[in-house]
């Protein structure tokens, strides 16, 4: 058993410095992320809604489908998960049950975001937002309803692209205030207004550098020198393989043959190094059940 839950690991990670957050929408993805040496990995709510059921990223996955597929990457890997829970599936009374269903999957934080239903991606046109004593509302009934009080609460907010730079700052301490652990303010749109925003709110905050949106592909370094905590990059390794992806399948339509390809895949000895599996044992030994309790035994 971990002597240290993921949201404690998470917290602790915050504290130390800036922690950089790959976006996975899957488990094996989160495998190569941990492999590779990040500490922590982000569960990309479009990444979910975008791979598993090939719909856009408009709140069409509910909390029971997030909370499977989130879980399924929580447990994955040893290192903590951040998950986008969207806006909370629902209302004010909605939030407290995504907060329960979140940590009993095994996530480390969840934000939440004030965008009005149906959300749509932080960095497009169109977006409308809550009332701010709505959203204050949710935060304080999630942090009601975490039973480790070390799960990280992180508000989101929209205002900058709908209301303005100002507005959004005043919201972010309104979140604070209502007992938010983290901010992540969407859709900034210049280095000096990622600077700005960490003058003004002192708790730790998110930076979003995903591509083809409004916000600069400010790099790791300048973002911690800035004063930012986590830096996530939601789409980066999903666009890669889809991108990847599309071109082998146009390859093998035309030429009828993967040959020419094999030596860029991954193979069926690194893909079992990954999961942990060695066929020679007969069986995967991933989880074993220890006084009722799933763990995993690697």
């Amino acid at each position: 058993m971990e002597s240290q839950s993921k949201a404690a690991q998470l917290r602790k990670l915050i504290q130390r410095g800036c922690v950089a957050m790959p976006g996975v929408p899957n488990a094996a993805i989160a495998r190569q992320v941990e492999r590779a040496g990040f500490s922590a990995v982000y569960i990309s709510g479009a990444g979910l809604a975008n791979a598993t059921a090939g719909v856009p990223d408009v709140g069409l996955l509910t909390l029971t489908e997030v909370a499977q597929l989130a879980g399924y990457i929580a447990k994955a890997v040893q290192i903590p998960a951040l998950v986008d829970a969207d806006t909370g599936f629902g209302g004010v009374e909605s939030v407290g049950r995504t907060i329960f269903e979140l940590e009993r999957a095994g996530l480390a934080g969840c934000h939440i975001e004030d965008q009005e239903f149906p959300k749509r991606c932080g960095h497009l046109a169109g977006k409308t937002i809550v009332p701010p004593e709505e959203m204050i509302q949710k935060i304080k009934a999630a942090v009601r309803a975490r039973r480790d009080p070390s799960f990280v609460i992180m508000a989101r907010t929209d205002a900058r692209a709908v209301e303005g730079f100002d507005q959004a700052i005043g919201r972010a301490r309104k979140y604070v205030e209502a007992g938010a652990d983290t901010v992540f303010p969407e859709a900034l749109q210049n280095a000096d207004e990622f600077k700005a925003f960490a003058r003004e709110v002192k708790v730790p905050l998110l930076a979003n550098m995903t591509e083809f949106g409004k916000s600069p592909l400010l790099s790791f370094s300048e973002l911690e020198a800035l004063g930012y905590r986590m830096v996530i990059f939601p789409m980066s390794a999903f666009r890669v393989a889809m991108g990847t992806t599309a071109r082998f399948l146009r390859e093998l339509k035309e030429q009828g043959t993967q040959a020419g390809w094999v030596e860029k895949m991954q193979t069926r000895k690194e893909l079992y190094e990954l999961l942990d599996y060695d066929p020679a044992e007969g069986s995967w030994p991933g989880y074993e059940e220890r006084d009722g309790v799933e763990t995993e035994n690697r």
